[in-house]
């Protein structure tokens, strides 16, 4: 039997609790509890606080694609050296591409900005892509089919999908 003086977390209603939100007031269990910098909170409360806003300026919108489009065509050409190995180095690069960037925005984020420095990402690395695919067909004219003659260019496609894909995850906040 129930104390009337027992108090119980507002979502587990079997659980004890002497806590509570110190925005809404309702009871909270510690499995509820979400600790913030101005104390505990109900998931509710912190929810409804997680907005993200805008926070890059307009120097970020050019110095941010900039830097990583450069940073992608370096990587882009690295790809040729790696062959095979770029399935595993594409995603880290992208990951350093993020960092790198992040740091130079000094962590001001945008949703646009975001959409921007991966389509810088593929920018980047499109021209050597183009050379491949070029000289691809060029060969394919001259010399026939060949099926290693594919191989880079399926290395630099590859490289284009891992990084962007990389960059973007990073940047929104996902991390793997």
């Amino acid at each position: 039997m129930a104390d009337s003086d027992t108090l119980y977390c507002y979502i587990h209603l079997d659980r004890e609790t002497m806590l509570r939100c110190n925005n809404c007031e309702r009871l909270i269990c510690a499995k509820c509890a979400m600790l913030t910098p101005t104390g505990y909170r109900c998931k509710e409360c912190v929810r409804g606080q997680q907005k993200i806003f805008d926070t890059a300026n307009t120097a970020d919108y050019i110095l941010a694609p900039l830097v990583a489009g450069g940073l992608s065509l370096v990587g882009s050409y690295v790809v040729t050296l790696l062959g095979f190995f770029t399935i595993f180095v594409a995603p880290l690069a992208g990951t350093a591409i993020a960092e790198i960037v992040t740091r130079i925005t000094g962590r001001r984020r945008s949703k646009t900005l975001f959409y921007l420095i991966a389509g810088a990402v593929v920018a980047g690395a499109l021209p050597l892509l183009l050379i491949t695919l070029f000289s691809f067909f060029a060969n394919l004219r001259f010399g026939g089919f060949n099926f290693f003659g594919l191989l880079p260019l399926a290395y630099r496609v590859a490289y284009i999908v891992l990084c962007t894909g990389s960059v973007f995850y990073r940047l929104a906040g996902i991390r793997l």
